[in-house]
């Protein structure tokens, strides 16, 4: 079964085509990073804009280069929520137009639920029930995938997600933007205990906060500057990635312990980060457990998570009519059929 996934819910314009939400046939991607790095940040007028203009484009490069014709497809999956609204309307609307003109059927698919989908295409043998951390530049979440479209969220961020603090440190430091990639480059020259760091408060045993933790980098950057000292970069940059790191890694262990997960999995665009990596890697072969881990390139936002994900949707009934709308939030345990 062949599906189209598209993809446009933050500053990357995706397509994809993925057979029987294993197989990956083509991935296009268009990406307005470097224009957003001139602001610091994504500035939705602009994603929206640049999406508007890369769509069409891109679903024509998926579909050519994995040799398919739209009448070949057998359903059109787009991500519809959460996201950008003005983003995430562009894929949804130019999916709806598709979906008419082919009469495929449109499948709506969770952001979230296609991160936890890009597990499947690296690790084409992984099956549910499995522990996964999911996160991103708005999303941190401990999710129980108990089926392919059934999950229980069991801890989550209270604030900030891992990904917004580490834009927020970077742009403190002076870093560009993306703030991932660059205060997770500044690191390896740092010392991870060069300064000390909170680690802040949740309510509950698996839910993460990290406001308190980009603060408290803010308040030691300008404290050191009315002293008229010179912040150590590298050590700053690699003591907030060591926390945020090892936050994350011991409520993804700890919530595996207290379940009996036999399986861990990290999804999305944090979970490219080398030092969270090594961290759950090391956890998890010390309590027994499998890890899985997505190829790096299917870590951010891309299109083939969504058609894998489709796939999986499409499966268990799950499509919509014309009159599908986007949504800027949604829990990613939602009820299909309140949509």
């Amino acid at each position: 079964m062949l599906i189209l996934g598209i993809e446009s819910s933050c500053d990357e314009t995706a397509a994809a085509v993925v057979e029987d939400g294993r197989t990956l046939h083509s991935s296009a991607i268009a990406t307005s990073v470097a224009e957003q790095a001139l602001y610091g940040g994504v500035v939705p007028e602009i994603a929206s804009r640049r999406h508007i203009e890369s769509i069409s484009p891109a679903v024509q490069k998926a579909l050519a280069d994995a040799g398919v014709s739209p009448a070949e497809l057998d359903a059109i999956a787009v991500t519809f929520a959460p996201g950008l609204i003005g983003a995430v309307l562009v894929g949804v609307n130019f999916a709806k137009g598709l979906a008419c003109a082919t009469g495929k059927p449109l499948v709506p698919v969770h952001h979230l639920r296609g991160h936890i989908a890009a597990l499947y295409l690296t690790h084409p043998e992984l099956k549910p029930p499995f522990l996964c951390l999911v996160a991103s530049g708005g999303h941190s979440h401990i999710v129980k995938v108990e089926e392919y479209t059934r999950f229980a969220v069991l801890g989550r961020t209270v604030d900030d997600a891992a990904g917004e603090a580490f834009d927020k440190v970077a742009r403190t430091l002076g870093l560009p933007y993306p703030g991932g990639p660059s205060v997770s480059k500044a690191a390896r020259q740092g010392n991870p205990h060069g300064y000390a760091l909170p680690t802040p408060h949740a309510p509950g045993p698996y839910d993460v906060s990290f406001s308190g933790l980009k603060t408290a980098v803010l308040n030691a950057v300008n404290q050191a500057r009315m002293r008229g000292e010179a912040v150590r970069v590298p050590d700053m940059a690699a003591s907030f990635q060591e926390k945020i790191a090892c936050i994350l890694a011991q409520k993804l262990l700890a919530a595996a312990r207290d379940t009996g997960a036999a399986t861990l999995c990290l999804a999305g665009g944090v979970a490219a980060n080398g030092r969270l990596r090594t961290l759950v890697n090391e956890g998890a072969q010390k309590a027994g457990l499998r890890l899985c881990l997505p190829e790096p390139a299917l870590c951010g936002d891309n299109a083939a998570m969504i058609a894998a994900q489709g796939y999986y949707e499409y499966c268990a009934g799950h499509t919509a009519s014309l009159n599908l709308n986007g949504y800027a939030t949604l829990p990613i345990d939602y009820n299909p059929g309140e949509i």
